[in-house]
């Protein structure tokens, strides 16, 4: 389903002294560095797995991310998200996929979200069938109804975060990328997301790659970790792996810590821990 091999991206960042003095010195002899936000990661998605990908700020997580999506264009490697290169075949891999960046919406600002999911099935081409179908199960689970006369602009974080969310899984798609989909949202909130989520993974096979920073409710909605430090896989195998190898009594957030810590030599560390 997804498949990813030796994906790197790099930056050219600018380098220059501070002040004026520094900034025309940099117009005429420009200096830059190349910054590596991925070095050569590779992994593969079956169909239907939910898999978290976890790593501190900067780890390159949101970066992959971009590029399994088809928004960035690696500098080297493959990747084929349903066999499709997502960069070269931009418009067929939107049609197939559905993302959610916590940060950011799909709605349109000023419009009522009814406005919106009505534009969104357009654009994809839904029967009603399809559509009304669909629309009644997320404000079932997801509680709409409450929000879909409002404007997005007024929206609370929560509201928002669980319109994206329907909204990127209206067309039905086979696979979702969720970057941080639940950043400030309360529990409650939460809770709803994840259970709606594991639902879809359940029933709809529908395969997911997440990023996020609520372990414990990662334990309940995935069983496999990927997780990077500094653009590079520090471990991929499943949760209960990591539970078996480590005394017990520690959290998921501790063995994640205690990884980070070892950093570059997590991988080996992991295996030693063997019991």
């Amino acid at each position: 389903m997804i498949e990813v091999q030796d994906l790197k991206k790099e930056y050219k960042i600018a380098k220059k002294s501070a002040g004026i003095a520094g900034s025309l010195k940099h117009l005429i002899m420009p200096k830059y560095e190349t910054l590596e936000a991925v070095k050569g990661i590779s992994f593969h998605i079956n169909e239907g797995e939910s898999v978290a990908f976890l790593g501190a700020n900067g780890a390159g997580k949101s970066t992959t991310i971009k590029m399994l999506t088809g928004i960035m264009k690696p500098s080297a490697g493959n990747i084929r998200v349903m066999g499709r290169d997502p960069f070269a075949n931009r418009i067929e891999n939107a049609r197939k996929t559905g993302v959610v960046f916590g940060q950011k919406t799909q709605l349109w600002w000023d419009i009522p979200v009814v406005e919106s999911f009505n534009l969104l099935k357009n654009i994809y081409a839904l029967s009603e069938e399809q559509y009304v179908r669909n629309m009644e199960r997320f404000s079932a689970i997801l509680g709409l109804n409450d929000f879909l006369s409002q404007p997005a602009r007024k929206l609370s974080l929560g509201q928002r975060v669980r319109a994206d969310l329907a909204a990127s899984l209206l067309h039905e798609p086979p696979v979702l990328f969720l970057d941080e989909p639940t950043i400030g949202v309360d529990v409650t909130a939460k809770q709803k997301i994840y259970a709606f989520l594991k639902e879809v993974n359940q029933e709809k096979k529908t395969t997911i790659l997440l990023t996020s920073h609520d372990m414990k409710d990662l334990e309940s909605l995935c069983h496999r970790l990927i997780i990077l430090e500094r653009g590079k896989i520090l471990f991929d195998d499943s949760i209960e792996k990591l539970f078996d190898r480590y005394d017990g009594g520690m959290t998921l957030e501790q063995i994640i810590i205690e990884l980070f810590e070892h950093g570059t030599d997590a991988v080996s560390y992991v295996e030693e821990q063997e019991i």
